[in-house]
């Protein structure tokens, strides 16, 4: 007999760790190759963990709820292969253990004090499990390790939910958390708030053994509802859950202004009218508006490389990629958000494939992480529900959201050389939320109407 340490895949480029969602094994239970032992999550995409080997489930190293780095163990499967010896098992234990913690953390500035990953995962003391739990209060989410050097160098997570986050969501990476420590050695103003920050917090848990950590000041506090007689209670998902956090946080982080334009569509309407039938009898597929909207988008950012941008403190990232992600509605009612990579190397003919698989595998619920990962800009299609206007929400760490609405007639005045006419057209309205640290009036207003001229001028004689 042999043991099998059952490790968590990589899962996508940018995927560094999941959830534990649901486990479809008991111990005991016997497990066939690529038989799926348990689910887990990375942001919003729902993943099995299959087993490469035969055998039998023999431990169980993390519960529902837990978090997991990618490389870690998981589990541990007994096979009928032919038993390692101890010492190479001890060996290989104590490696995959080092691979969990960088081997270059204690050469450090300001972390001497971490020795070795056994230092890393020490046994809960009374004042670590105060700060365990003054991180559920916490309105952002912090990795284990991130959590384990923030206890190490005292930083309280009211001054920890003042760093700011560079990884996925925004979330708050080891590196960020080394930066902030060298900025702080190096700014008597940091360290002074710092020790401030420290203060009040050892003197609250001190008042109260179970306090909670203060929220920052722009945090909104709770509302107390009351409850009704007759009323229903329903806990949200996990992932409505992580959406709710995320607009949360993304309204406290950029200051929203928004713009809107009317377009003339009626060629687009026209020209799709005329081609549709032919590309899903030679294509096996729809042509919606979507794509076509996508392609617009994808050169309006072309033309104006300022909108395609992230903020990271006081410096502006310019996006080299152009990936357009797309809000998508979900059979439960949840929402995810597809990207369409390099969307402005694609052909229209490409973008329509992309449009309709990514769109698909996001109602079976097949959408890889990868899927959901680097997007630069966002497009919401509301006229879908029938809503004509609407001021969509930033997908941070975007700078910028772009909505359209339902594609409807009206009459409108049609200038000829032979003098103006009253026709019937189709409009659409075009509206974009965008992040005023970077995107003024101007800026905003002239990339949206330069969406609009695209679509308006739509080629009627196109091939596709």
């Amino acid at each position: 007999m042999a043991l099998h340490k059952l490790t968590l895949p990589k899962m996508g480029e940018s995927v560094t760790e999941a959830t534990v969602t649901n486990w479809l094994r008991e111990i005991g239970d016997l497990i066939q190759e690529d038989d799926s032992v348990l689910e887990v999550a990375t942001d919003k995409v729902d993943s099995d963990v299959p087993s490469p080997v035969q055998g039998v489930l023999k431990e169980r190293f993390f519960e529902n709820g837990d978090v997991v780095q990618v490389g870690e163990v998981i589990a541990i499967i007994q096979t009928d292969a032919q038993e390692e010896s101890d010492e190479q098992d001890t060996d290989n234990h104590v490696a995959n253990q080092e691979d969990d913690i960088p081997v270059d953390i204690k050469d450090v500035p300001g972390l001497t004090s971490i020795e070795s990953p056994q230092d890393v995962q020490h046994t809960s003391t009374p004042t670590e499990e105060v700060t365990q739990h003054a991180a559920e209060s916490s309105h952002r989410f912090y990795s284990p390790l991130v959590r384990s050097i923030a206890q190490e160098e005292g930083i309280s997570f009211a001054e920890l939910d003042q760093v700011s986050g560079s990884g996925a969501e925004g979330r708050v990476t080891k590196d960020d958390v080394l930066k902030y420590l060298s900025q702080k050695d190096a700014d008597p103003k940091l360290q002074d708030k710092s020790k401030e920050d420290s203060n009040n917090h050892k003197t609250h848990n001190e008042q109260n053994q179970s306090a909670v950590v203060e929220r920052p000041k722009s945090a909104a506090k709770p509302v107390v509802v009351a409850k009704g007689d007759g009323d229903e209670i329903i806990e949200m998902d996990r992932m409505r859950r992580l959406i709710a956090d995320h607009m949360v946080s993304s309204v406290h982080t950029s200051p929203h202004v928004f713009s809107a334009v009317e377009a003339d569509v009626t060629n687009l309407v026209n020209w799709r009218n005329r081609v549709k039938d032919g590309f899903k009898k030679r294509e096996g597929e729809n042509i919606t508006f979507t794509p076509l909207i996508i392609e617009a988008i994808s050169k309006a950012l072309k033309d104006f490389p300022m909108i395609n941008v992230s903020v990271d403190g006081y410096n502006i990232i310019r996006r080299k990629h152009i990936n357009i992600g797309m809000a998508t509605a979900l059979p439960n009612g949840n929402l995810i958000v597809p990207v369409i990579k390099d969307a402005d190397q694609l052909s229209l003919l490409g973008i329509s494939h992309a449009v309709n698989d990514l769109a698909q595998r996001a109602r079976d619920n097949k959408l890889k992480p990868d899927d959901t990962q680097g997007g630069t800009f966002t497009f919401t299609n509301i006229g879908a529900f029938g809503n004509i206007f609407g001021m969509p929400i930033i997908n941070q760490p975007q700078a910028a959201i772009l909505a359209v609405g339902t594609i409807k007639k009206k009459p409108a005045v049609i200038e000829t050389p032979a003098g103006d006419l009253i026709g019937i057209r189709h409009f659409m309205y075009i509206t974009m939320s965008y992040d005023h640290r970077v995107i003024d009036g101007a800026l905003g207003g002239t990339f949206i109407k330069r969406v609009a001229d695209y679509l308006e001028n739509w080629d009627l004689d196109r091939t596709v």
